[in-house]
């Protein structure tokens, strides 16, 4: 898996659908988030990009602070809130330059991504502290965004590459379903036990929430509930991008129901 050539070939693809979001009148909503749009989606991204560039290029051991994040916006966006989305989608058409304006912070991350060894120790928010783990992370989160991105322009969006959303399934499991339990407080697991199962491949993943833990098991073991489906629908549907109808389903459908009261979207 070249993760740094998926890095640029999903940048590319997502460069491309913000310009074509910025010939409309107005920044396109997004389908997804409902509470952004294309250009809330840009700067969220851009501004992140940058902000892994700084933190690895710094060799940083603390996260940054929130007012570094402001500090990325471009000049021809100012006025708008924040690199986050507001309450509200902003309406106003894409700026001039923004699509510019990403390519270069991901050519730029890119670039340090390529340049920097990957076992080099940085701060993250996860327990492996290296530049490996940024790697990892941005490239799922691309891809989402990429995915997102083209849904705004009202297509159904192109499907993850099969290794990144393998990996990124179990770096779901692993990494983000902890820290969202934690973030929205989630209740205790009281023992429930979940399948996941690629059928585009040989994978497939048990997930036990007990307590506040998140046990992942592989391969795979017993559970009450499973899902199957391709790692791309797998993916979407772990990232609220898709229902559980879209993939295949047995067994307690009441349980797969709660899934996202154990695992809040963030």
């Amino acid at each position: 898996m070249d993760q740094i050539s998926h890095f640029r070939r999903e940048s590319a693809a997502f460069e491309q659908a913000i310009r074509r979001s910025a010939e409309a009148e107005a920044a396109p909503l997004v389908p997804s988030c409902p509470d952004w749009s294309a250009a809330d989606l840009v700067l969220h991204l851009g501004a992140v990009h940058r902000l892994v560039s700084q933190v690895i290029t710094e060799r940083s051991a603390v996260p940054p602070q929130p007012d570094q994040r402001a500090a990325h916006i471009p000049a021809d966006a100012v006025g708008w809130p924040s690199p986050d989305p507001a309450e509200q989608p902003f309406r106003g058409p894409v700026a001039p330059g923004l699509a510019d304006w990403f390519a270069a912070g991901a050519a730029e991350l890119a670039e340090v991504f390529a340049t920097t060894p990957l076992d080099t120790e940085v701060w993250t928010y996860g327990n492996d502290r290296t530049v490996a783990f940024w790697l990892r992370v941005q490239c799922i989160e691309l891809s989402l965004h990429r995915w997102d991105a083209e849904r705004a322009l009202g297509e159904p969006g192109g499907p993850i590459a099969a290794d990144i959303a393998t990996d990124a399934i179990t770096q779901n499991f692993e990494v983000m379903a902890p820290a969202r339990r934690m973030m929205k407080q989630a209740p205790p697991g009281a023992g429930e036990r979940y399948r996941f199962r690629r059928t585009d491949g040989p994978e497939s993943w048990s997930v036990e929430f007990t307590g506040n833990e998140v046990r992942l098991a592989r391969p795979a073991g017993e559970a009450e509930a499973e899902l199957a489906g391709t790692a791309s629908d797998l993916l979407l549907h772990l990232w609220g991008r898709s229902p559980a109808e879209e993939l295949a389903v047995s067994g307690d459908k009441a349980l797969l129901e709660r899934y996202f009261t154990l695992v809040p979207h963030v």
